[in-house]
Formats: C-alpha cells, sequence, structure tokens
C-alpha cells in the first residue's frame, strides 16, 4: 500500500530532521597579535684584560679559551718580574705570581699548580748520567744562585761560587753550560732558558714552585671573574 507523502521523516528540502533547537555557531575568536620581539642587547664596548706573568707560566691553554668566549674583550698578556710581582699587581688587572706572596685582606690568591724542580747542568757533566738527583748527589758541586731565584733550595754540602751571583736565570743557565756548577730552578724556567749544551734533571727532594692567580680585590670585576672561572675549568654556561 503506498504511502500517503512518500517522504516521511524528511523535512521540506529532504534533508534528515535534526532534533531539538539548532546550535548556535561560536563565534572566531579574533587573532592574536605576535608579541614583539624584545630588542638586542647593545653590544659590549671593546676592551682590555690585562694579565701580568711571572717567567716560567704558562697560561696558553686558559688564553685560548678566552678568546673563544670573550672576543669582545682583548686580552694583554705582560711579563712581570717575581722580585716586584706584589706592586706589579697595581698595574693589571691579574697576574700569574710564584708563592710565596704577603697575604693581605686586599688581596685575591688561588693557587693553581705546583712545578718541579730540576738541576740544569753542563751537557759533559757526570750528573747527566742519572735519570734524577736527590739532594745528596749535588754534594760538592758548585751551586749558583741567580738573583731572582725563586726556589730557594737549601744544598747540602754545596760549594758556593767564588764569583758574584748572576743577575737572572738565563746567565745562571749560560754560565752553567760553560762548564761551571749547576743551577736549580723550577722546570719551566729550565725549558724557557734550553740550550743545546745543557741538559736538565728533576731534583726529586727539591722544593716545588706553587704558581697562583692574584689580584686586588678592589680591581674585582666582571672580566676578572670570568677569567677565575677559566683557570677553575668551568664551562661557557656554568654559573659562577
Amino acid at each position: 500500500m503506498a504511502s500517503g507523502s512518500g517522504s516521511r521523516g524528511r523535512g521540506p528540502t529532504g534533508g534528515a530532521r535534526k532534533g531539538g533547537a539548532a546550535r548556535p555557531s561560536t563565534p572566531k575568536r579574533p587573532a592574536r597579535g605576535k608579541a614583539p620581539r624584545p630588542a638586542p642587547a647593545p653590544p659590549e664596548p671593546p676592551r682590555t684584560f690585562v694579565l701580568g706573568a711571572v717567567p716560567g707560566a704558562t697560561p696558553g691553554k686558559w688564553i685560548g679559551l678566552w678568546r673563544e668566549r670573550m672576543p669582545h674583550v682583548t686580552l694583554e698578556l705582560r711579563e712581570i718580574d717575581v722580585a716586584g710581582q706584589r706592586s706589579h699587581l697595581d698595574e693589571v688587572d691579574a697576574a700569574l705570581v710564584r708563592l710565596p706572596v704577603t697575604a693581605s685582606d686586599d688581596l685575591h690568591l688561588i693557587p693553581l699548580y705546583e712545578e718541579q724542580p730540576v738541576v740544569v747542568m753542563s751537557v759533559d757533566s757526570h750528573l747527566t748520567a742519572g735519570d734524577e738527583l736527590d739532594t745528596a748527589d749535588l754534594a760538592g758541586e758548585v751551586v749558583i744562585v741567580p738573583a731572582d731565584d725563586v726556589l730557594g733550595a737549601r744544598i747540602p754540602d754545596a760549594v758556593p761560587p767564588t764569583f758574584a751571583p748572576p743577575s737572572d736565570t738565563g746567565e745562571a743557565i749560560a754560565t752553567v753550560a760553560a762548564g761551571v756548577g749547576v743551577v736549580v730552578v723550577p722546570m719551566s724556567l729550565a725549558r724557557a732558558h734550553q740550550r743545546r749544551d745543557v741538559e736538565y734533571r728533576v731534583l726529586s727532594d727539591g722544593p716545588v714552585s706553587t704558581v697562583a692567580l692574584a689580584w686586588l680585590r678592589e680591581r674585582t670585576t666582571a672580566d676578572v671573574e670570568a677569567f677565575v672561572g677559566i683557570v677553575r675549568g668551568r664551562t661557557a654556561r656554568s654559573s659562577r
């Protein structure tokens, strides 16, 4: 039997009817504007960090790291003498010095490393026969102590020279090269004054030389703190 309308369940347009009231359309939210980017920090003005260093100090690896991390700050390396190293701190931002240095409330000191003492002698000396020496091996030897000596080694039964002390380590080693006596110095100074006519051997029971970083408290700056972080092994992202 045919239905009356043939369109049961459909609306006037032929679409399926939905029960209940129609849902109101959700208004579109206005597009948010992009937050303005912060202005880049102005570049730091170029400046210079002055690092003093006593003879034999080896700051090369720290200087390399400084140049990587602080390219806008030029590092100037200035040699200072051990005898006047305390007074030179007034002229530099920081310095690599040899201990002892008179400690005081206005001074920061950070010991960094110790150097072994060595005996420098002529290549013709009988002392070259051993791989290492001790103070007893130097009995009867002429031990030269230059005016800029930093070790203060005491050698029992050593023979004092009959001539005035050389003015510096370089002159003392030149005297040794001529076959006169021996000199006891930190290893770095023996290497700095290396010659073909001399050799050196470690003095196993001699005094070590401690190299330290020093600066005046009143001269503490962000650059000084950055260098302290480098010598202490902090990474570029480490906090102070």
